[in-house]
């Protein structure tokens, strides 16, 4: 019953109306001032919050690297707010949890170096991460052996990926209870063609490239050739470096890790992946203690975690030269985005151009690509910072395709992680026609013009496109394929018509993007501030990033924002309707 509900149920004439105004009201109202309340706290309350205190390490500490929630490139600013926010009753406030690449990296640099750091823990094994940045954590933990130092690492159960990093460890434990899930790799997409079918869309595909498959799913039910052999080589090539890693670690050849992959060693018993030599020790997670005893030789240990240990002072240089790292993660849009935002990167850009002590820039590229003019605008920018005489050198993480690698094409030098998805080269466009469905549901349309395609883009959706239209925009998007060949054969300083013979929108691996001249070199983000340092010809440097990272307050207000998931996607397909776009995209694919 309704606290405001203070009538007799018998009551007849509107007062449930009256009731429902005046609970919205009273809800309206008691929102209203928790907000009042909170805002004027947190204007007090911030200075004290954000000062980060810095953590002092104690001798026999451990680098607990807790290996759960979901992997992003930069890790942002702890949001104070956050544990009220999830404690919300509303699944939508919930905060993801995130942990930044950039920070275990440089947390696992640090532990190699501090005599009072004895080892790493890796506890668990439910880190969301692809397959390019779990081989530059693998990398660290091997450098960090190098030391002397050991890993350790613990799960219920392991995936395909955790366990490629969690293989470096010197002792790989396992819950009585739990698997490694160690049974090859799959690549699996959803098409959507018999359901716009039957709701009566259709979807109006305009593309450029054989291989650019991104649009598939919108009309065809299964893979292409085409789209089949480039996702077989690329997931073949994951799966043949995840088997050449764990196989080296744990001493096992690649045809025994096939062979154990075919028995679906995920559903065997725990002893079974004990005896197969995937893991060392069956042991309850609860009961790791007694095992870092042993390891650090005493009761007394310190565990670190990620975030304790982002804490601990680093040496400052006092260089005055500067070397920028840009962070680009995510889907490329123009005006908005949680991704990389054009007009936002742009800015960025141009303050690094500006700044005279600024002498090398290392864009550290994440992404699959996405609009096709943010993307020229974008590389339009990396230029003006060539043109001032500062370096710009291009480290790939999981993904620098499509627009992702557009953005990137016009570097001095360009590195790849092995198991980078990169190339990609092509464009699309996709609107969805809707004549069927309006006819379906009775929606008429009508409308008067001044000129014969002056309701070219109303017609599109709702009528459909004439062989005429589809022509006009076929060549638009062609001459969108021939201006992002250029710049790629412009970056690369080879003929444009063999970019086009390797382009056709296909997806290739980082291993494979060295052979055919779109990627300079294999290598991580230390290799290429290196190659950055080198052009520059600098002796002394100190780095400074790009963007700053998120501000809390901002976050927590963003968490006040109730929109649920259902509403988000319905949000997407209107945009995908009301503001038809040219895209540089590559295909969405679910590895497991």
């Amino acid at each position: 019953m309704s606290l405001f509900n203070n009538q007799n149920p018998n009551e007849q004439g509107n007062q449930p109306n009256k009731r429902r105004r005046i609970g919205c009201l009273g809800g309206c109202l008691l929102f209203f001032a928790i907000y009042l309340v909170t805002s004027g706290v947190i204007g007090l309350l911030m200075g004290a919050m954000m000062e980060t205190p810095t953590v002092d390490v104690k001798e026999n500490s451990v680098y607990r690297l807790q290996l759960r929630g979901t992997l992003i490139e930069q890790a942002q600013e702890e949001n104070p707010f956050a544990d009220f926010m999830n404690s919300m009753p509303y699944s939508s406030y919930a905060q993801e949890n995130t942990v930044g690449l950039d920070e275990i990296l440089s947390n696992i640099r640090l532990a190699k170096n501090d005599d009072r750091i004895r080892g790493i823990w890796l506890d668990g094994a439910e880190l969301s991460m692809a397959p390019a940045s779990a081989k530059a954590i693998r990398d660290a933990l091997l450098d960090f052996k190098s030391s002397g130092k050991w890993v350790i690492a613990s799960a219920k159960s392991y995936g395909a990926t955790n366990y490629y990093v969690a293989s470096v460890a010197d002792r790989i434990c396992l819950d009585p209870t739990g698997q490694v899930n160690w049974n090859g790799l799959t690549a699996q997409k959803l098409y959507l063609t018999r359901l716009m079918d039957k709701i009566g869309v259709e979807m109006q595909i305009l593309k450029v490239g054989t291989f650019k498959s991104a649009v598939e799913p919108y009309f065809r039910t299964s893979m292409s050739d085409a789209d089949r052999l480039q996702t077989q080589q690329y997931l073949t090539g994951i799966w043949d470096e995840y088997k050449a890693a764990v196989g080296a670690s744990r001493h096992l050849t690649e045809e025994q890790l096939d062979a154990l992959a075919d028995r679906y060693m995920g559903l065997q018993p725990a002893q079974e992946q004990l005896a197969a030599g995937l893991v060392d020790t069956i042991v309850y997670t609860q009961d790791m203690d007694s095992l870092l005893r042993i390891y650090t030789g005493t009761k007394k240990y310190k565990l670190l975690t990620t975030a304790k240990l982002a804490q601990v002072a680093r040496p400052k240089s006092k260089a005055k030269d500067k070397v920028a790292v840009m962070y680009l993660a995510g889907e490329i849009t123009e005006e908005d985005g949680d991704g990389i935002v054009g007009k936002e990167a742009i800015k960025t850009l141009n303050k690094i151009r500006q700044d005279k002590e600024i002498k090398a820039l290392v864009l550290r590229v994440n992404s699959p690509g996405g609009s096709a003019d943010a993307s020229e605008q974008i590389w339009h920018a990396v230029q003006k910072v060539k043109a001032a005489g500062i370096p710009v050198v291009v480290s790939m993480g999981d993904y620098a395709a499509s627009g992702g690698y557009y953005i990137s094409c016009g570097a001095d030098y360009i590195y790849a992680e092995p198991t980078t998805l990169t190339g990609s080269i092509g464009i699309f466009g996709v609107i969805p026609n809707a004549a069927e469905l309006r006819n379906k549901i009775g929606v008429d349309i009508d409308g008067v013009s001044t000129n014969k395609h002056s309701d070219l883009e109303t017609n599109m959706i709702y009528k459909g496109m004439n062989s005429e239209e589809e022509a006009m925009m076929q060549a638009m998007i062609e001459r969108g394929y021939d201006l992002f060949t250029s710049r790629c054969a412009q970056g690369r300083h080879v003929e444009q018509s063999y970019i086009k013979s390797i382009g056709e929108g296909r997806v290739w691996l980082g291993t494979q993007g060295v052979k055919i001249g779109i990627v300079d070199e294999l290598g991580n983000i230390d290799d290429a501030i290196s190659k950055a340092v080198e052009l520059a010809g600098l002796e002394s440097y100190k780095l400074e990033y790009y963007p700053d990272k998120v501000d809390p307050l901002e976050e927590f207000l963003k968490l006040l924002d109730n929109t649920t998931e259902e509403e988000r996607l319905i949000l997407k397909l209107r945009q995908m309707a009301t503001q038809p776009r040219i895209m540089a995209l590559m295909p969405e694919v679910e590895i497991k």
